[in-house]
C-alpha cells in the first residue's frame, strides 16, 4: 500500500472513531444528563417486558444438543452460561470434532450489539440463531431436520402450543431462542453504579484504570453500554498486526471476506468488554491467553502506545468492574 493510500485509510478510520464518540456523547447527554455528557460508557439497561415463557422455552431449545445433525452440539456448547458465555477455547468444535476458526464470544449481552458474528455478517439476534445451526463445521443441521424432531417430542408441541398457539415451526424456534438470549444481560455492574453517583462502588485503583483506559484511547472503540460491540475496526490500525510475524494469521482478512471491499481488510467487530476478564483467550482467533497482552497489544498496534504494567494493571482493575448481575439463563 502506497503513503498517500495509507494515509487516506487512516484518516478515514480517525474520523469514524470521532463520529461515533461524538454520537455517544450526544446519547450520553439525554439519557443520562450533562454531568454525564463527557463519558463514553453507560450503565447497562435491560430488555423489558420479556415473555417469561418464551424465555423458558429458548432456554431449553438453546441447551438442546438434538438440534444438531448428529445429536451431539446445542448453542451452549460453545456459549457455554457456567463459564460465562464461552467455552474458554481458542476456537469452539462442532459436530464429529469439526474445529472451527474463530474465538467464540460471550452470549452475555450479545443482544446489545447491533451486529452479530466478528465480522457482522448478521444484523440481528433472530438473523444470528440461523448461522450457526446450518453451518457444517458447528452445529451442521437444517430446520427439516429440526422441526421433525420437535414435531415428534410431545413435551415441545405441548411448550410451543402453550406459548404460542401452535405446532413448532422456525421463525417461532428462532423468536424463542431471540427471546432468552435478550435475558441474558449482565447489569448493575459495580461500574454502573459508579456512573449513576455511587463514588464507593469501585476502588480508587479502578478509578486510575478507568482514566488511563480513556487517556490512552481504549474509549474510543470501546464505548457505549457494552463497551463496545457498536462498531468495526481494522486490527491494526497504527502498526500491521498481520505480515511476516503473523504468516498464520493471514487467511482471515475480516469483513472483506463477506464484502470484498479492500478498505474492510482484517476489519472485525470491536469485542464488548463487559466480561472481558471472565472470557479469554482474546482476539477473533483466540490467539491471546492472557488480557495483559491483549492490552498491550492493543496500545502497540492500534494506538500507537507502549502501556506501562503498572498501568495496564490498573486497567484490568477497572475492567473488572464491568461485570454485573445476570439474573436469567443459569
Amino acid at each position: 500500500m502506497s503513503p498517500h493510500i495509507a494515509a487516506i485509510t487512516y484518516c478515514k478510520q480517525t474520523f469514524k472513531i470521532i463520529l461515533i464518540v461524538i454520537l455517544i456523547f450526544v446519547n450520553n447527554l439525554f439519557v443520562y444528563g450533562a454531568e454525564k455528557f463527557r463519558e463514553p460508557i453507560t450503565p447497562v439497561i435491560p430488555f423489558n417486558n420479556l415473555n417469561k415463557d418464551k424465555v423458558s422455552l429458548g432456554k431449553k431449545l438453546f441447551h438442546d444438543p438434538k438440534l444438531s445433525s448428529d445429536g451431539t452440539v446445542s448453542c451452549a456448547k460453545c456459549h457455554n452460561l457456567e463459564t460465562n458465555g464461552v467455552d474458554l477455547l481458542p476456537v469452539s468444535f462442532g459436530i464429529n470434532g469439526e474445529k472451527g476458526n474463530r474465538n467464540s464470544p460471550t452470549i452475555i449481552n450479545a443482544a446489545l450489539q447491533y451486529r452479530f458474528f466478528w465480522d457482522g455478517r448478521a444484523k440481528t439476534a433472530e438473523e444470528q440463531i440461523t448461522d450457526p445451526i446450518e453451518n457444517p463445521i458447528e452445529m451442521g443441521s437444517s430446520w427439516q431436520h429440526i422441526l421433525l424432531y420437535l414435531g415428534s417430542n410431545n413435551e415441545y408441541i405441548s411448550s410451543f402450543n402453550q406459548v404460542y398457539g401452535v405446532n413448532p415451526d422456525r421463525n417461532l424456534v428462532i423468536d424463542a431462542i431471540a427471546e432468552f438470549q435478550k435475558s441474558l444481560i449482565s447489569y448493575n455492574s459495580p461500574f454502573d453504579q459508579y456512573l449513576k453517583g455511587d463514588e464507593n462502588a469501585i476502588s480508587p485503583e479502578a478509578k486510575e484504570g478507568y482514566a488511563l483506559f480513556k487517556s490512552y484511547g481504549c474509549s474510543q472503540c470501546h464505548q457505549g453500554m457494552n463497551v463496545g460491540g457498536n462498531m468495526f475496526e481494522k486490527i491494526g490500525v497504527i502498526r500491521p498486526y498481520y505480515g511476516k510475524d503473523n504468516p498464520a494469521k493471514l487467511t482471515d482478512l475480516g469483513r472483506y471476506n463477506l464484502t470484498g471491499n479492500k478498505e474492510d481488510m482484517y476489519e472485525f467487530r470491536v469485542p464488548s468488554l463487559r466480561l472481558v476478564v471472565k472470557t479469554p483467550p482474546y482476539f477473533h482467533d483466540g490467539s491471546i491467553s492472557t488480557l495483559n497482552e491483549a492490552i498491550q497489544l492493543m496500545g502497540k498496534h492500534q494506538l500507537g502506545r507502549d502501556i506501562k504494567d503498572d498501568h495496564v494493571n490498573k486497567i484490568i482493575q477497572f475492567l473488572a468492574t464491568l461485570e454485573g448481575q445476570l439474573e436469567s439463563g443459569k
